[in-house]
């Protein structure tokens, strides 16, 4: 088998290019490839200097994650970087596309770096619970100090071209041919004294500043312990010797691998890979889609019309009065400024999104909409009603959506001349930011309808997990059960805070009862009484608390008060949800008894876990890491935890 990585000498200068798709990761055959091109070179009386490419889109986007995990195979990677280092000829790489992880790490080693103008770069091992494992955090504070170089080692965020100039990362964005321009820089090195990262001297630090950040990066780390791994490594690299360092760096990198953040954090990312693998729809094209219609402005079609509109779509917004156009224009509008404001768009790229809108109060606007989607109040009958209105005045081949959350889908298709181009869209708020969107598969949805769904997901940049039908289909499903679990628990002596601060100590961005403040207590109530109506509350469902917390006019964020009192934004412990869930408990008959936070976590996942196997009976989830991705993706459950499912499989042994 050729190897991956080829050395070519033309005019004295030794051409490396690794070719090894779709990423060019690291692996070993790249590894012992450039080794091996690396010594030729540097041995060869006709190669004055190297240059180290790639080809495809990208440069190398990191380490051969099917060898995570293993015995690790020779040469390591440190030992190529250290090889690219102690070359005694110019060395310099050529960084396009994404230059991530071992990509990176290769160009540090480098005598000078050279990258394309819209290539990026960045260390994201901590979003796999690892850190750099090859000289990152030892080479990266070298060059650009150590409170940028913690920045980037313990969040994984990446550098554009002219940041990682800014930053003295790089030494020039090339402006015409990239290979070009590097060679032009290792000619440039020829019989002058190398500049080896490796025996640099860290640029002295402002104490306070990097305390400050790194105070900053364990805070939104929320207990993780690969970004506080990564600030320890990048602070050792100012008192130690590279290869001390890269010791220390290299035996934290393996110990994190073996560890439960790194196993789980690894699971996700595979798992995110295996959700878009749908038996049967291997050879389904999905179909052309170019305008988008969206019903309803609120909230929620607001956002689903900014998120099309980002991916590129026309947006066809119908919506019912003048007044409901003029609010929906001041969210959409609202939404642009702020990201125009903080420079995530240019006002160019506002202009030309806001362009691509039209609201419309007429229903035969629709007519060339490729997918419409609505996302109107959620009531049954309006939902019905508005569906076979329009699917007359859609064209044959149009698609038909669903943002309900939990109503019965199969009646919502009942009624449609073509149910087999009928899927369920479910986004979660705010649809414009939300990662998650369940894609319902219902009987008669038909495989291009289904391939079509997930293909928009992914053109949104959202992460599409199929569900099938089934009350609250995943996530909600799951939810529901949660939420009887907490609540159950005060019954029987928890109280609120206490459930809500374990579990937020746990790695869950809010608590339940928080979350159920912020989405408004009057939202859990309206769908008890759509059950009631239809003789569907069961007595499990119903909510004593819920209930209560309503009749007294406590909806949450929205109202001051709910579970807990808002005192200038910040919620407060009130002593009269206190005496009020006390006064349930008691009324309930139920033996009251202390619960430690531990106990409260291990309920909850197992309640969690056990309707997650219930959802996979039921045949509602393709498999149980789909579950995992949507608790951890739609409703706050920490990602370094991998999910219940995962944490049933890891606790079972």
């Amino acid at each position: 088998m050729a190897s991956p990585v080829s050395l070519a000498i033309a005019d004295r200068i030794g051409l490396i290019t690794i070719d090894n798709p779709p990423v060019n990761a690291t692996s070993q055959a790249v590894r012992k490839g450039l080794i091996e091109a690396i010594a030729a070179a540097d041995n060869d009386s006709a190669c004055d200097a190297i240059v180290i490419t790639a080809k495809g889109r990208t440069f190398v986007a990191g380490g051969d994650v099917t060898e995570f995990g293993k015995p690790p195979l020779e040469p390591q990677l440190p030992a190529v970087i250290n090889c690219i280092e102690a070359c005694t000829k110019p060395a310099v790489v050529a960084w396009h596309g994404t230059a991530l992880g071992g990509g990176c790490e290769l160009g540090l080693a480098a005598h000078a770096r050279v990258m394309a103008a819209d290539a990026r770069i960045g260390l994201p091992e901590v979003k796999l619970g690892l850190v750099p494992g090859a000289g990152g955090t030892q080479r990266l504070p070298r060059l650009v100090g150590t409170a940028l170089a913690m920045d980037l080692a313990a969040t994984g965020r990446m550098l554009n071209a002219e940041q990682a100039k800014g930053c003295g990362l790089v030494d020039r964005i090339a402006s015409g041919d990239l290979v070009t321009e590097a060679t032009r820089v290792a000619r440039g090195l020829i019989g002058k004294p190398l500049r080896r990262v490796g025996t640099l001297v860290v640029p002295e630090v402002d104490a306070a500043a990097v305390d400050a950040a790194e105070r900053e990066i364990l805070r939104k780390a929320k207990g993780a312990v690969a970004p506080a791994e990564a600030c320890r490594l990048v602070r050792l690299a100012g008192s130690t010797s590279i290869l001390e360092g890269m010791s220390e760096e290299r035996k934290t990198f393996f110990r994190l691998m073996a560890g439960e953040e790194s196993q789980a954090l690894r699971y996700v990312f595979f798992a995110e890979r295996e959700a878009q693998k749908v038996p049967g729809l291997t050879d389904v094209a999905p179909l052309r889609l170019r305008r988008i219609g969206v019903v309803g402005g609120g909230t929620m079609g607001a956002g689903i019309a900014i998120a099309a509109l980002d991916a590129g779509y026309e947006v066809t917004l119908l919506e019912t009065s003048e007044a409901a156009i003029q609010a929906c224009h001041t969210r959409i509008d609202g939404t642009y400024a702020k990201a125009e404001e903080s420079g995530r768009i240019s006002a160019f790229e506002r202009k030309t999104r806001q362009d691509r809108l039209f609201l419309t109060l007429d229903k035969q606007t629709m007519e060339n909409a490729d997918l419409l989607i609505e996302a109107v109040f959620e009531d049954a009958k309006v939902k019905a009603e508005l569906f076979q209105a329009l699917e007359p005045i859609l064209k044959p081949d149009a698609l038909l959506a669903t943002n309900t959350s939990y109503l019965d889908v199969m009646k919502l298709a009942g009624p449609l001349k073509r149910p087999e181009r009928f899927l369920g869209l479910h986004f979660f708020s705010p649809a414009n930011i939300m990662r998650l969107l369940e894609i319902v598969r219902l009987p008669t949805t038909n495989d291009a309808t289904l391939a079509t769904g997930l293909a928009f997901a992914k053109r949104l940049g959202k992460l599409g997990v199929v569900t099938g039908v089934g009350e609250g289909f995943i996530g909600n499903r799951i939810l529901a059960r949660y939420r009887r679990a907490c609540e159950a628990m005060l019954l029987q002596g928890a109280m609120p805070e206490q459930v809500d601060a374990a579990l937020e100590a746990y790695g869950f961005a809010m608590g339940p009862f928080a979350v159920q403040d912020l989405a408004g207590i009057d939202i859990a109530w309206r769908r008890r009484r759509g059950l009631e109506a239809e003789g569907r509350l069961t007595e499990e469902a119903k909510s004593p608390f819920g209930d209560t917390l309503h009749e007294l006019g406590r909806l949450g964020q929205k109202t001051g008060a709910g579970w807990y009192r808002y005192e200038a934004g910040k919620r407060v412990v009130d002593p009269a949800v206190t005496e009020l869930v006390r006064n349930l408990a008691k009324q309930s008959g139920k033996s009251a008894r202390n619960f430690s936070n531990d106990e409260i976590v291990d309920t909850v996942l197992a309640e969690m876990a056990s309707e997650g196997q219930a959802i996979l009976k039921d045949s509602v989830a393709l498999r149980a890491s789909d579950i995992d991705l949507v608790l951890i993706n739609g409703y706050g459950f920490p990602a370094r935890r991998g999910g219940p499912m995962f944490q049933q499989k890891l606790r079972s042994g």
